[in-house]
């Protein structure tokens, strides 16, 4: 089976809602996809215990509204089947879907970066203990540390607490000295400014990281450096993120242009590739305010309404700003590449040690001599660590993109032999 559409939005997160929304005003066949079971992202997570966004509630509103977008949830791409063309599967059947224009609002996700406990249960991403309490974990009465970097660490820390959890420390590696320039410049951001007041918490620990987790079958205690100080601190989860990766991977393997880990944009949000845009997180790390004017610009000028899209500049060059605050001062500190042992798991899928990866030459020769970044993730995770660590690019995909059925696999198959213009 086969679909058409003029527009297809890759993502449902705050660049990709605001973007079918813009869009929507043209009249054209809009689809907006996501794996998420609901729009949102992973920013506005939809869940038992997950807040409500006023942004959020809007733009779904919004789409509501809009008879020519159709929201297609739980839905994840497969593989490129031909010029212009994506398989797509949901939970009950695969089909191919052509689009005229497309959109890449494909976020970003957490770097993890290995060192010894990492794999402990109980061990996760900052952003993913927030997914987890929005999904309805429980929490209440645990021991929680939070470490890492970036303002995620707060946010995650105030998620967990709303939850009942008990905040033990939260670990910013940036230095008290950069911390106080990032929040000396707050002001020129009102709404930033007074989202940091209520997120602190006393618990804030500046020039901290994490060591090692210890624990005997599940986490039971954190190892934090303190500047010259090791403390060892007793907890029942520890929550660790070392900032967010642009998730560009798809963007590449179509033929868009990538540079700084992040997708190359023009002043209209297209990419080196003709009538594929990007916006978000995707095109660098940036806040949902950036990814929502981002996402309204790539929108407008997709659908033909450039007029529109232009007047939006002056708001991105504001948030851009932003950006750029944030990525100066909570750039990771060169000590954290000593993190990891010898003997410390760096690939989860396939349980390879980072010993066995760190002294190859390259990514090729790691995959060649250890199977590293051959599971299931394709190296999401191992090779985001590789691209902190040992400075190397990390991985494109390969098909299928994801896991995926047999039926889809056959389905991917049996065009690929009929098409030879398609990804293998």
């Amino acid at each position: 089976m086969k679909r058409d559409v003029d527009l297809l939005i890759l993502g449902a997160g705050p660049a990709g809602m605001a973007a079918a929304v813009a869009a929507s005003a043209s009249g054209q066949r809009i689809a907006l996809v996501d794996d998420n079971p609901a729009t949102g992202g992973q920013i506005w997570r939809a869940g038992a215990q997950a807040p409500r966004y006023p942004a959020a509630e809007n733009l779904r509103a919004q789409l509501a509204a809009a008879k020519n977008v159709e929201c297609f949830t739980a839905t994840r791409v497969i593989a490129q089947t031909g010029a212009h063309e994506l398989l797509l599967e949901n939970p009950l059947h695969s089909w191919r879907i052509g689009y005229t224009q497309l959109i890449l609002c494909t976020g970003a996700r957490e770097v993890l970066l290995p060192f010894p406990g990492w794999t402990l249960p109980g061990v996760t991403g900052a952003g993913g203990l927030q997914a987890l309490i929005k999904g309805g974990v429980p929490v209440r009465g645990e021991r929680v540390v939070v470490a890492g970097s970036g303002p995620l660490l707060l946010a995650s820390a105030a998620s967990a607490k709303a939850a009942g959890a008990r905040i033990e420390c939260i670990a910013e590696q940036a230095s008290l000295a950069s911390l106080a320039a990032f929040a000396l410049q707050l002001p020129r951001w009102p709404g930033k400014l007074r989202q940091a007041i209520e997120l602190f918490d006393r618990h804030y620990q500046p020039h901290s990281h994490v060591v090692e987790a210890l624990g005997d079958g599940r986490v039971q205690a954190v190892r934090i450096r303190r500047g010259s100080r090791l403390v060892e601190i007793p907890c029942d989860r520890l929550a660790c993120g070392f900032g967010l990766r642009a998730n560009t991977e798809l963007a590449q393997t179509l033929g868009c242009a990538i540079e700084a880990q992040a997708v190359v944009v023009d002043n209209l949000q297209r990419t080196s590739l003709a009538g594929h845009f990007a916006a978000g997180e995707c095109t660098g790390i940036g806040g949902n305010e950036l990814a929502q004017v981002e996402g309204a610009i790539a929108g407008f000028a997709a659908v033909g309404l450039l007029a529109e899209a232009q007047a939006l500049t002056a708001r991105r060059r504001h948030w851009q700003r932003f950006a750029d605050l944030l990525k100066r001062h909570f750039a990771l500190d060169p000590e954290l590449k000593s993190l990891p042992t010898a003997d410390t798991v760096l690939c989860r899928c396939e349980d390879v040690p980072y010993g066995a990866v760190a002294q190859q030459a390259s990514w090729r020769q790691a995959k060649l001599h250890s199977r590293c970044g051959m599971g299931a993730c394709q190296g999401r995770v191992c090779g985001t660590a590789a691209e902190v660590l040992l400075g190397w690019p990390t991985p494109t995909l390969r098909a299928p993109f994801v896991p995926a059925r047999v039926d889809s696999l056959l389905h991917a198959a049996a065009l690929s032999s009929a098409a030879p213009t398609a990804v293998e």
